[in-house]
């Protein structure tokens, strides 16, 4: 495991030239050679890294998003957050590959002071696995490119006191695009993650219907994602911009739908649902069935007398 605090460190590392600042780095990736057998196999950055790479067709690699392939394969869009570890292999097949694209590199201390070092975090697809890259379109591409651009020549211009807001400000426009196209794709992949929803559906159903749940407890937002093959983060995005509800909220609405079910069906005490839907205290659902229908339990199971 090899870590790289500073973009020096890995321009020297990547054999690029030095960086005119010291913060932030724009590069294009076509001259950067793959690993060789002698590297190390996988890093860290302690910085934030964003890519956009294509691979030309004929290179024997399929390209996938999530379980799925599309067609929106023009440029892949990736973001890498402070301390997430990469893996490469280094087979043949690999270091024949021949990628284009854009690299951008920014330090967190370029945001010092400035309401981006918080908001920045607050970009979901920071917690998107790599295999959940976006796929752009030629135009999409083409506004980061631009956009990039922007930012390679402010950050090989002589630094003076209005550099850093104009980079930050360019990369806060890089982020909010890259979150309209994440959307994009949620909205016109449809069909394929109306696919990812039944699947939860069925999951939950699943859950719900097992006699241990007792045992198993309460059904979790990392158990699911886990189950359908995608990151936490990027299946309650997924769920948000097609149902308006995340994915824990999924959860509770069945957990709600199951416990009213339960009470007017049913003599069981309201601590016996409790516990029999996977809660370890009754406080805990009578508090979160009130929350969902502004019932109690009990009130909810006397309406029906």
């Amino acid at each position: 495991m090899k870590r790289f605090s500073t973009i020096g460190e890995f321009l020297t590392f990547r054999h690029l030239p030095k960086a005119a600042h010291p913060l932030v780095y724009v590069f294009k990736v076509e001259p950067v050679e793959f690993l060789q057998i002698d590297e190390p196999q996988s890093w860290y950055y302690d910085f934030y890294a964003i890519g956009i790479k294509k691979v030309p067709e004929g290179q024997g690699i399929t390209l996938r998003y999530g379980q799925q392939t599309y067609d929106f394969n023009e440029g892949k869009l990736s973001f890498i957050a402070p301390g997430q570890v990469m893996s490469f292999s280094t087979g043949d097949h690999l270091k024949a590959i021949k990628q284009s694209g854009w690299m951008l590199l920014v330090h967190p201390d370029l945001l010092w002071k400035t309401p981006l070092a918080t908001q920045i975090k607050q970009y979901d697809f920071w917690d998107y696995s790599v295999s959940e890259a976006l796929y752009l379109s030629e135009k999409e591409e083409a506004v980061l490119v631009h956009i990039l651009q922007n930012i390679l020549q402010e950050s090989q211009a002589n630094i003076d006191q209005f550099s850093k807001s104009i980079i930050v400000s360019q990369l806060e426009s890089f982020l909010n695009y890259s979150d309209r196209f994440y959307h994009r794709q949620f909205l016109t992949r449809e069909k394929a993650y109306h696919q990812i929803l039944e699947r939860l559906e069925k999951l939950l159903n699943d859950h719900f219907r097992k006699d241990e749940l007792m045992a198993q407890g309460l059904p979790t937002v990392a158990g699911l994602a886990d189950s359908l093959n995608l990151s936490p983060k990027y299946l309650s995005s997924l769920l948000k911009a097609l149902t308006g509800q995340n994915t824990q909220q999924h959860i509770h609405e069945k957990l709600i739908e199951k416990a009213k079910e339960t009470l007017s069906t049913t003599t069981l005490s309201v601590s016996e649902i409790a516990y029999g839907l996977g809660f370890e205290h009754i406080q805990s659902f009578s508090k979160l069935f009130k929350t969902k229908t502004n019932l109690t339990p009990v009130e909810f199971r006397q309406s029906f007398n």
